[in-house]
């Protein structure tokens, strides 16, 4: 495995454990997923570069597109849970009552 190989699955495996450890806030598990995505769009930009695959060059801004998408439904979802529950701490937020 290259040092560059490593590092961008540790980072990936890095905001893994950042999600499923610290869900403490709606916001911090917003941002593990952002860099989780983060280091998939750039791995898969420098796989597509290194192997000159000209079929793979769109994957990656396909990916980036469905990130911005995720990044704005995750802030919608963030502003609609504060301002219903006054908060955004996940152990509070419990969707079965009304």
């Amino acid at each position: 495995m290259t040092p560059v190989h490593f590092s961008f699955s540790s980072a990936f495996i890095l905001g893994l454990m950042g999600l499923t450890f610290h869900r403490t806030h709606l916001l911090s598990a917003l941002l593990c997923l952002e860099g989780m995505m983060l280091s998939l769009y750039i791995a898969l930009a420098l796989w597509a570069l290194q192997f000159e695959a000209t079929g793979f060059s769109t994957t990656p801004m396909l990916l980036l597109a469905f990130s911005a998408c995720e990044a704005s439904t995750g802030l919608a979802l963030l502003v609609a849970t504060t301002r219903t529950h006054g908060t955004d701490r996940l152990q509070n937020l419990n969707l079965l009552q009304c």
